[in-house]
C-alpha cells in the first residue's frame, strides 16, 4: 500500500536540519567540557583536519556547537576515556559510548575482507606491535632509528604498519603531542566497562540509520552510507524494517525523497535562532556532503585550497557563513598569528542575500567572538563581492578594522 508522502518546504527542511545539527550553538547547562562531550556524542563524529590557516577544523566545528569551547577539551576527554580517534568518513574524534560500532570496519580490515590503502607487511606490523607492547606508547618518530640497522627500514613502512594496526583495531591513539599521534595497545587505552561485542549486521544498519537521522534531521540512503564501505546492504535492510515498524517515515522535499524520524518533524514547532550568525568550517558536519548542501540549502560550495590558484573564484580557504537559517556568504580567511590579525582576503555575499545591513550587524557580532577564538585582535578586510559592501562594513565597524 502506497501512503502519500508528507511534503516539506525547503525552508522547513532547512530548519529541521539546522536544529538537528544544533546550529547555531547555545550555552548549555553544566561544565564547558561536558558541553563539548555532549556535542561530540550528538554529532557522532567530528572530522580532524591538519589545515591550520585558521583554528583547525575539529576545534572550529565544536566551537560552533559550544560557545564555551576550549581546545583543551578534546585532550581532557581523550584522557578521561570519553572520546577516541578513529575513522568515520575521514579521520575523526568519536564518542567512546559508540566504540563497538567501529568494530565491523576493524574486523573487515583485520580479516582481509576490506582493503586498507596501505599494503600489509605482517612481519613489520608484528615488530611494531611488539615494541609498543614492551616499551609502552610510541610515536612514529620513535621508530626512525631505534632497533633498526642503518638502511634497513625506510620511514614509509613503519608509518604504514602503525596505521594498519590502528585501522584493524590492535592499536589506539592514546593522545597527541604537538599534533603527532601517540599509539598504544587497544587494551591499555580502552576504559574497562566499554562494550566490545561485534554488532550484528542488523544492529549496525539500524545504528547507522538512526544516528544519521538524529544528527542530520533527514537523509537518503546515499547520504547515510557516504564513504562508509560495505554498509549499503545493512542500511538498506534497516531502512525497510524501520519503515515497516514506523520508526522512520518517508517525506518529500523539493521533489526529492528523504527519510526522517517522526520526532524530528516535531522540531518544526521549535524556534530557530535566525538572527545569530555562524562562520563555519569547510569540514563542518553540516557541509561535508557538498551535493546534499547544494540540494537542501541551494549553496554550491567548493573548498578551493585543492584548486590551482589561477582557477579559484572565492579563495584558498573559504568559510561558509550561516545566517537567517540559510548559507548566505563565504569568507576566505587566514589568521596572521604573529600580528594577531585575521586577514579576510575575500568576503563574497550570495546574490540571494538582500538584507545586507542586518547581515552586517550579525557578522560584526560574530567576528568579535571569532577573533578571540583565533587569538586575533583585529581584521584586515581586503576585498568584498560586491565591492560596495566593503565600504559599508568598514564605515560601520571601524573598531574591528586595522
Amino acid at each position: 500500500m502506497n501512503l502519500e508522502k508528507e511534503n516539506l518546504s525547503l525552508r522547513e527542511a532547512q530548519k529541521i536540519v539546522l536544529l538537528s545539527q544544533r546550529l547555531p550553538g547555545v550555552n548549555g547547562a553544566g561544565s564547558a567540557t561536558n558541553a563539548t562531550l555532549h556535542a561530540i556524542e550528538h554529532l557522532g563524529y567530528v572530522q580532524i583536519d591538519t589545515i591550520s590557516v585558521i583554528e583547525r577544523a575539529h576545534h572550529h566545528t565544536l566551537y560552533n556547537r559550544n560557545p564555551r569551547y576550549q581546545a583543551s577539551h578534546i585532550k581532557e576527554l581523550i584522557a578521561d576515556g570519553k572520546v577516541f580517534e578513529y575513522w568515520s568518513h575521514a579521520a575523526a574524534y568519536l564518542p567512546m559510548e559508540e566504540f563497538r560500532f567501529t568494530l565491523p570496519r576493524k574486523h573487515a580490515i583485520a580479516t582481509g575482507k576490506q582493503k586498507h590503502w596501505f599494503k600489509q607487511d605482517d612481519s613489520v606490523m608484528q615488530w611494531v606491535l611488539d615494541r609498543i607492547k614492551n616499551e609502552g606508547p610510541l610515536m612514529a618518530k620513535d621508530f626512525d632509528k631505534k632497533g633498526v640497522k642503518p638502511g634497513e627500514w625506510k620511514t614509509a613502512p613503519k608509518k604504514q604498519a602503525l596505521e594498519n594496526l590502528f585501522m584493524q583495531g590492535d592499536l589506539m591513539i592514546k593522545e597527541r603531542v604537538n599534533f603527532h599521534k601517540v599509539y598504544d595497545l587497544t587494551e591499555r587505552v580502552l576504559p574497562p566497562a566499554i562494550d566490545t561485542t561485534l554488532p550484528t549486521e542488523k544492529e549496525q544498519g539500524k545504528f547507522l540509520v538512526k544516528k544519521y537521522l538524529q544528527t542530520n534531521g533527514l537523509g537518503k540512503l546515499s547520504e547515510m552510507t557516504y564513504l562508509l564501505k560495505n554498509t549499503k546492504p545493512a542500511v538498506t535492510n534497516a531502512l525497510n524494517l524501520m519503515l515497516e515498524t514506523g520508526e522512520i517515515k518517508e517525506i518529500q522535499v523539493d521533489k526529492t525523497d528523504y527519510y526522517v524520524l517522526p520526532e524530528s518533524l516535531e522540531l518544526l514547532n521549535q524556534p530557530l535562532s535566525r538572527k545569530k550568525l555562524k562562520i563555519l568550517s569547510p569540514f563542518d558536519n553540516l557541509l561535508i556532503q557538498r551535493k546534499r548542501t547544494k540540494e537542501i540549502f541551494k549553496f554550491d560550495y567548493l573548498l578551493e585550497c585543492y584548486v590551482p590558484q589561477h582557477k579559484r573564484k572565492h579563495g584558498y580557504f573559504t568559510l561558509p557563513i550561516l545566517w537567517d537559517g540559510k548559507l548566505v556568504a563565504r569568507m576566505d580567511s587566514k589568521a596572521d598569528r604573529k600580528q594577531k590579525i585575521l586577514d579576510i582576503h575575500q568576503l563574497t555575499l550570495e546574490q540571494s542575500l538582500k538584507k545586507t545591513e542586518a547581515f552586517s550587524n550579525a557578522l560584526c557580532i560574530e567576528l568579535q567572538s571569532f577573533l578571540k577564538f583565533n587569538d586575533c585582535k583585529g581584521i584586515r578586510l581586503h576585498r568584498t563581492v560586491p565591492s560596495s559592501f566593503k565600504e559599508e562594513f568598514e564605515s560601520s565597524y571601524p573598531n574591528l578594522i586595522v
